[in-house]
């Protein structure tokens, strides 16, 4: 069961068993964060960067699977250029960048990679639907995205960077990059990278397939470039509002 081809016996999603996994997950990052003991801000580059080798690893042998059971030619399976794939991507450029080159990377861990690691919990659209609760490729996807959850807890928890509304640049520059070279590959080969050139049955991204038309993937680059960052902005400077009028009582 742990190494099924897609299809066998699939998990599927809300029901009991994804309700155990989101439970188990929650209860994972949660011990995560308050066993995380922070002295100095190396400390969180540290744990970023032990993180990303870990998820590299993991995202290397999923490609292995995916390889092993002959379906190599679908990039939609092989090629990690979605928006959480940019865990991969950041977390190295976090570990080893400097400057405006590591501020972009965690911006994104900040806020759009703890958003999008929280989406996927709830609805795993890539994996439970495809394969068993316990299948390799359903713990790896849900510890890939716990560790974005995590990541950007202890981002924001420990200021490791104190997120300002221009930092919102770094986002969107990052996310457009991406989505142009997604987009390259999704017209040279077909396949739909950043789920920004085709529909995806099944998932809120028909919604805006079958409602925008040939504007679907212009709205979709733009959705990836601004809400996440803004949302989760939003969210953190509620919060900081309501911790300041909290103390005058």
């Amino acid at each position: 069961m742990f190494l099924l081809k897609p299809g066998i016996k699939p998990c599927g999603i809300f029901n009991f068993k994804h309700l155990i996994l989101i439970l188990l997950t929650i209860l994972g990052i949660s011990v995560a964060v308050k066993n995380t003991k922070i002295n100095k801000k190396e400390d969180i580059k540290k744990i970023i960067r032990n993180l990303t080798i870990i998820v590299w690893i993991l995202e290397i042998l999923k490609i292995i699977f995916v390889f092993s059971i002959g379906e190599a030619q679908n990039l939609n399976r092989v090629v990690p250029l979605y928006y959480c794939s940019l865990l991969l991507y950041t977390g190295i450029l976090s570990s080893i960048g400097k400057g405006a080159i590591e501020r972009t990377a965690n911006v994104f861990l900040a806020t759009g990679g703890i958003l999008a690691g929280v989406v996927f919990i709830l609805y795993p659209s890539t994996s439970l639907p495809e394969y068993p609760m316990f299948h390799f490729i359903s713990l790896q996807s849900f510890f890939f995205h716990a560790t974005m959850v995590y990541l950007g807890i202890i981002i924001n928890k420990f200021k490791y960077i104190e997120l300002e509304f221009k930092d919102f640049k770094y986002y969107a520059i990052l996310i457009l990059l991406i989505c142009i070279a997604a987009y390259i590959v999704n017209s040279i080969y077909g396949s739909n990278l950043m789920f920004i050139s085709q529909d995806f049955p099944g998932t809120p991204i028909s919604i805006i397939y079958h409602y925008t038309g040939k504007l679907f993937t212009p709205i979709m680059v733009i959705v990836q470039m601004t809400l996440p960052f803004l949302i989760v902005y939003g969210i953190l400077q509620l919060k900081k509002y309501a911790t300041n009028n909290r103390k005058f009582i």
